[in-house]
């Protein structure tokens, strides 16, 4: 099970490890519940540190070079994360816990394709240009111009490490800024892993520092609240969305959330049945259900509701738990003793509620070295009212509740009434239905008879609590450049 004694996870400042005596907690393996490494809590000093290393940084040799230069930097970046392929994925699947066929063919692969997507940015969109009358009668040209935002507040989530904290990282760079990440505590292996990659890259020291470290209190704190920071983005949940917003109100940061999700998915009866069931069982229960995007209600129109029930069901079953490094394993566990505690608290309510279980509803039990691992059975229920806790809140499980539909309104009023707004997805064969419903879906990003295709050019984020701003393509700008007018005289 790839054990041995804990290694030592530092930060990284200015290009170094923080050397010195420091308060650490333990990265635990979520699969086997065994420690894998102690990571050092960064101090108040590290995170001020950190910060002033990336503004010398900004105003020193990585703020002098050209796009060009700074292009192939972040080519060379994903250079070196695919040559150094198979530590990145044994980190990754130490610290999460996702089965080897999950994490070989996204979160790796993506996060070296976030540096090459976001490599060329800059380059290619153009900025405004106006001529204009003045007053006078004479002539004047505006034009805009595009400056780094500064220093970037980088904090990332625990479920996608490397991806999520790349599809940030690398847009910053490319806009010319520098960065300090706080990984999740869950998860710290692959950012600190990234900052060799960025070493051996010739990325200049203080572009790319962590600082590890809990929320309240700690790093994350320290960091959202330090006045040297330009920038915060974030991904996670909305209640710690709000807190760093608060911290970012003054100085009057600017904020980039992805934030907390409760998707749906409506099933209408004329859909490829058997296509639309092989994607739901992945909507509902890749990565253990902790994905951002991750369908926790399905709205099934009742001609073919017991069908889909039934054929969810059967695929969930199908499911194998087991080793993460073993290819043959499809479901991991989640990510901590404290999340499942959670999810099962959900799983006992759906119970007192009046739920019918129709799979799962406990805990796995697992042997030998899995014994003492976050495991968690893949949970449908049916039955439920949509004022349920469990039709309203984002569990973040492996779990979702199936209800009947009688209309396309009644669909849609479901499917929106809730206080998020990240991802939808609905299937039809019905080509001006899908248009028609997707239109009318409150939510940053609405899926049409598939589930998780992502174009990076195109804009991502959430409305109503599941986010503030854009990210992906020339969205990114927004938020990792000032946009700046210079009006000319003629």
């Amino acid at each position: 099970m790839h054990g041995g004694s804990p290694s030592r996870i530092r930060n990284v400042v200015g290009g170094a490890h923080v050397e010195g005596d420091r308060r650490f907690f333990e990265d635990i393996n979520p699969a086997t519940g065994k420690t894998v490494a102690l990571v050092e809590e960064a101090t108040r000093d590290d995170v001020d540190r950190a910060v002033n290393a990336a503004r010398a940084a900004l105003k020193g040799p990585w703020g002098k070079l050209t796009q060009d230069e700074r292009a192939k930097a972040l080519h060379r970046i994903a250079d070196g994360v695919e040559a150094r392929f198979d530590e990145f994925l044994k980190a990754e699947i130490l610290d999460t816990g996702k089965p080897v066929s999950l994490a070989s063919h996204l979160d790796i692969p993506r996060g070296a394709a976030n540096f090459r997507a976001f490599a060329e940015l800059p380059k290619h969109h153009a900025g405004e240009f106006f001529p204009m009358r003045t007053p006078d009668g004479g002539d004047a040209l505006n034009y805009s111009l595009r400056s780094p935002r500064g220093v970037i507040a980088v904090i990332c989530p625990w479920n996608l490490p490397l991806l999520l904290m790349t599809w940030k990282v690398g847009p910053a760079l490319a806009c010319g800024n520098t960065v300090v990440v706080k990984p999740s505590e869950e998860t710290p292996a692959t950012a600190t892993l990234l900052a060799e990659v960025m070493r051996d890259a010739g990325i200049p020291d203080g572009v790319y520092n962590v600082v590890n470290g809990l929320g309240p209190d700690s790093a994350g704190q320290f960091l959202t609240e330090h006045p040297g920071v330009d920038g915060i983005t974030f991904t996670g949940e909305t209640r710690t969305g709000e807190a760093i917003m608060a911290a970012a109100a003054k100085g009057v940061r600017p904020v980039s959330f992805e934030l907390g999700g409760k998707n749906a998915g409506i099933v209408f009866a004329d859909c490829d049945i058997e296509k639309a069931l092989d994607q739901s069982v992945r909507a509902v229960f890749a990565n253990a259900g902790q994905v951002c995007l991750q369908t926790e209600r399905l709205y099934v129109e009742r001609p073919i509701f017991d069908q889909f029930v039934e054929g969810l069901a059967a695929r969930a079953a199908k499911q194998k738990p087991g080793d993460p490094f073993d290819k043959g394993t499809t479901f991991g566990p989640v990510i901590s003793d404290e999340h499942r505690t959670k999810i099962l608290g959900y799983y006992d309510k759906a119970a007192a509620q009046g739920a019918k279980v129709v799979s799962g509803g406990g805990v796995i039990e697992m042997e030998g070295d899995l014994a003492d691992g976050h495991w968690i059975a893949p949970t449908i229920w049916t039955g439920l009212d949509d004022d349920s806790d469990i039709v309203r809140e984002e569990i973040f499980g492996p779990c979702v509740h199936i209800a009947p539909f009688d209309s396309e309104d009644e669909a849609i009023a479901r499917t929106n009434a809730t206080e998020y707004g990240l991802a939808s997805m609905l299937w039809t064969q019905d080509l001006s239905r899908a248009h028609r419903v997707a239109a009318q879906l409150e939510a940053g990003i609405t899926w049409v008879n598939s589930w998780f295709l992502r174009d990076l050019r195109t804009a991502f984020g959430g409305m109503k609590h599941s986010g503030i701003g854009r990210e992906g393509g020339i969205h990114g700008l927004e938020f990792y450049t000032e946009l700046r007018n210079v009006c000319v005289r003629i």
